[in-house]
C-alpha cells in the first residue's frame, strides 16, 4: 500500500493547477498489479479541468485495463482528500463496490474506504436497463 501512496504523491509533481493551486495525485492499481497514475489538470474554463482519478482511469483504460482493485489519492496538503462525486461515478464504471480507496493524511497516516461506502447508489448499466422498462 505504501508504494501506491508514494506513486500518488509522485504524481503531484506534474499537476497543472494555476487557478486553485490545489495539487492532487492518484495511483490506480489494475487487477493484474499494473499501476497508472494521474494528476489534476486545470483549465481556465473549470468545467474542462481533469481530475487526477479520471486521468489515471483514462491511462489504464487506454492501455487495455478495465478491472481495478485499489486506488490511492493524495493532495499537496495531505488532507485526506477523497475522490469527488464525478470521479466516484467514473470509478464505478470500471470497479466494484469493494474497490479500496486509500486517502493520504500525511506521514504514514491514511484513511481507507470502499467505493461502495463513498458512492452507495451509483448509476450503472443495470440502473439504465431498469429505467428502460
Amino acid at each position: 500500500m505504501e508504494s501506491l501512496i508514494e506513486a500518488a504523491r509522485d504524481a503531484l509533481a506534474n499537476a497543472h493547477v494555476p487557478y486553485s493551486e490545489y495539487r492532487v495525485g492518484a495511483a490506480l492499481r489494475a487487477a493484474d498489479g499494473s499501476v497508472y497514475t494521474g494528476c489534476n489538470i486545470e483549465n481556465a474554463n473549470y468545467s474542462n479541468s481533469l481530475h487526477a482519478e479520471e486521468v489515471a482511469v483514462a491511462k489504464a483504460v487506454t492501455s487495455g485495463h478495465d478491472a481495478f482493485d485499489r486506488l490511492a489519492v493524495s493532495s499537496g496538503v495531505r488532507d485526506g482528500v477523497t475522490p469527488c462525486g464525478m470521479c466516484r461515478q467514473t470509478l464505478a464504471e470500471f470497479a466494484a463496490d469493494d474497490l479500496v480507496i486509500v486517502c493520504d493524511e500525511g506521514g504514514d497516516a491514511t484513511s481507507e474506504y470502499t467505493l461502495g461506502e463513498l458512492l452507495p447508489d451509483s448509476i450503472s448499466a443495470e440502473t439504465l436497463d431498469a429505467a428502460d422498462r
